[in-house]
């Protein structure tokens, strides 16, 4: 099947291969989440140190062949990773549990498991971790920080404050990964399913944003008109050198 656009890619650490495929196909089944499976600790962090890393949240087993998951955990948490780390292990005692949690896991699963709960674990994991301060994007030559509304400019130093519906906009465009979202799907996503919403009321709302932004707003870069929708480049040419 192939992927959403909007799937949000997650990491599975897991040496039980077939495990670790039935795991990915299940969650990839909707087209909500995007799966990339790790053997081995060395093969985790050899995915997770690479520059295009991005991976939401991580499964992550306990027992893998080349050393201890938890101690994976505490690691990168030493590093600074703060996306959603959930446990998936066959040692389900109360202090098993509560070293895994001590290592910086945010959620612990005991195999076997059933799809709907590892599902609904998995998305209210991420819920949370949306709305903190560790949410972090980064577009262009900015630090998108969603909760706090602001995207931090490194080129200038220099604050910009966004209001709630424009936050809402860039997150959903990022998520959608330079995928073209039609205008009637933005406006139900940030808005609500509401009648009343026009499409002019998107139009203003992404010309403001654009003002604050774009370094020029009549050469757009970043957040760009397409047939039928807008597309957020996240990595415009020539971003990359400026930064």
């Amino acid at each position: 099947m192939p992927q959403s656009p909007l799937a949000r890619p997650l990491l599975i650490v897991e040496d039980d291969q077939v495990l670790c495929s039935t795991l990915a196909e299940q969650l990839s089944l909707d087209g909500e989440f995007e799966a990339t499976a790790a053997g081995s600790v060395a093969a985790a962090e050899a995915l997770l140190g690479a520059p295009d890393a991005g991976f939401d949240a991580i499964l992550l087993d306990v027992g893998l062949p080349d050393g201890d998951g938890r101690e994976l955990c505490q690691r990168l948490r030493r590093r600074g990773l703060r996306m959603p780390i959930l446990m998936l292990t066959g040692r389900d005692g109360e202090q098993d549990v509560v070293h895994g949690l001590e290592a910086g896991a945010n959620d612990y699963l005991a195999k076997p498991f059933r799809r709907g709960e590892l599902l609904a674990r998995v998305r209210a994991q991420l819920r949370i971790f949306d709305n903190t301060e560790d949410a972090v994007f980064t577009i262009g030559h900015y630090t998108f920080r969603p909760a706090a509304r602001i995207m931090l400019d490194r080129l200038r130093n220099r604050k910009v404050r966004l209001t709630d519906k424009e936050c809402r906009i860039l997150k959903y465009l990022y998520r959608a990964r330079g995928q073209v979202v039609e205008r009637r799907e933005l406006l139900d996503q940030v808005w609500g399913y509401s009648s009343s919403v026009t499409t002019h009321t998107l139009e203003t709302h992404i010309y403001r944003l654009r003002q604050k932004i774009e370094p020029n707003p009549s050469r757009v870069r970043l957040l760009l008109t397409e047939a039928g929708g807008y597309r957020l480049e996240p990595r415009p040419e020539g971003v990359a050198a400026e930064a």
